[in-house]
C-alpha cells in the first residue's frame, strides 16, 4: 500500500491517489483504452491535434510516455488573445520536450479567422470553427503520411455529445460515436484515448505533470449547449459516482452497434472537392465554400459623411 500523500480522490473508484501513483493511474487507463479498442499499433506515427489545452497537451504527453512516435498540430483560429495565449501554450510543450508542433493559422493560409467565418456562413463559431479544424485535421494527416489523428475528447466530451444525440435520437450521429473511426473516403484514422478519464482528470494530470496548459474556456464557446448538458451529468454524476462513465462505456459495450446502419443513412456518395481534392458530397465542399465566402471582401460601411443613408 502506497504511504505517499495523496493528491486527488476518484470517487468513481472510491481511491485516493499520490502525485506518483495517480500519474502512473492516468496513464494506464489511457493504454487500455487503446488496447481494448485497437486504437493504433506501437510503430504507428500519430498526429495529436493541439490546442494548448489540459486535455489536448495531456494526451500528447501520456502518448509520448507510453512509446509512441507523436507530433501536434496546432490551428490558428484568430480568436484574439484567447488564440495568442493558446498558441504560446501549445508551443512552449513542445518546445520543453523537443517534439515537433506543426502550424496551420486561418488567415494567413486561407484568408479568414472564425468570427469571420461564423458570420459569413451565417453558422454558430462552433460550428464554424469544428468544420474548418477538421478540414485541417484532415489534411494534415493525409499529406502527412500519419497512421491516425488523436484528439484530446475526454470522458465528459464524449458523455456531453451521447447525451445531446440521445435527448434528439440523432441516429447519424449515435452510429458515428465511437472513439475510433477507421480510416476510408479520403478521411484518416481518427482516435480518442482518454474516454476512460474525465476533464478532473485530466486537469489533475496536468498540474502533477508540470504541463502549463492554457485554463481559460474559448470565449466564443459561451452558449453551447454541449456544455450545459456537461453541467447536467456532472450534477448527476455528484449523486451516483461512476454514472457518466457506464452511461457512455454501456452505450459502447451494448447500445452502438444497433445503430451502425444508420451512420450513412441520409449521407450521398463521396466524390472529390474541385477546388482542394479533400472528400466532398458536392462539386465544392462545405469548407471551401465556407472559405470562400469568410474570405471575399467585407462591405464597406459608409458613414452620413460619406454619402451613407
Amino acid at each position: 500500500m502506497c504511504r505517499g500523500p495523496a493528491v486527488i480522490d476518484l470517487r468513481r473508484h472510491n481511491a485516493n491517489f499520490c502525485a506518483e501513483h495517480f500519474v502512473k493511474f492516468c496513464r494506464d487507463q489511457t493504454a487500455k483504452a487503446i488496447s481494448d479498442h485497437d486504437m493504433v499499433q506501437p510503430d504507428d506515427r500519430l498526429l495529436v491535434a493541439v490546442s494548448g489545452g489540459k486535455d489536448s497537451l495531456a494526451v500528447w504527453d501520456i502518448l509520448i510516455a507510453l512509446g509512441y512516435s507523436a507530433d501536434g498540430l496546432y490551428v490558428g483560429l484568430g480568436i484574439g488573445e484567447y488564440s495568442d495565449a493558446s498558441a504560446d501554450a501549445a508551443r512552449a510543450f513542445a518546445e520543453q520536450r523537443g517534439l515537433t508542433l506543426i502550424e496551420v493559422d486561418l488567415v494567413e493560409t486561407y484568408g479568414y479567422d472564425i468570427p469571420a467565418g461564423s458570420r459569413a456562413a451565417k453558422r454558430t463559431p462552433c460550428s464554424a470553427c469544428g468544420m474548418s479544424k477538421r478540414h485541417v485535421f484532415d489534411e494534415a494527416a493525409r499529406n502527412g503520411g500519419y497512421d491516425a489523428l488523436v484528439t484530446g475528447h475526454n470522458l465528459d466530451d464524449e458523455a456531453a455529445v451521447l447525451f445531446g444525440n440521445v435527448l434528439r435520437w440523432q441516429m447519424p450521429y449515435l452510429g458515428r460515436q465511437r472513439p475510433v473511426l477507421p480510416a476510408g473516403d479520403g478521411f484518416p484514422r481518427k482516435v480518442k484515448p482518454l474516454i476512460r478519464l474525465g476533464e478532473r482528470e485530466m486537469a489533475a494530470y496536468c498540474v502533477v505533470s508540470g504541463i502549463d496548459y492554457l485554463v481559460e474556456e474559448c470565449p466564443m464557446a459561451a452558449g453551447n449547449r454541449h456544455l450545459a448538458y456537461k453541467e447536467a451529468l456532472t450534477d448527476i454524476e455528484i449523486r451516483s459516482p461512476g454514472a457518466k462513465f457506464a452511461f457512455y462505456h454501456e452505450f459502447l459495450s451494448k447500445a452502438a452497434d444497433r445503430f451502425a446502419d444508420d451512420e450513412t443513412t441520409g449521407r450521398d456518395e463521396l466524390g472529390i472537392c474541385e477546388r482542394c481534392g479533400s472528400p466532398s458530397e458536392s462539386e465544392v465542399c462545405a469548407f471551401c465554400r465556407l472559405a470562400e465566402r469568410a474570405s471575399a471582401a467585407q462591405p464597406v460601411q459608409l458613414s452620413r459623411r460619406d454619402g451613407g443613408a
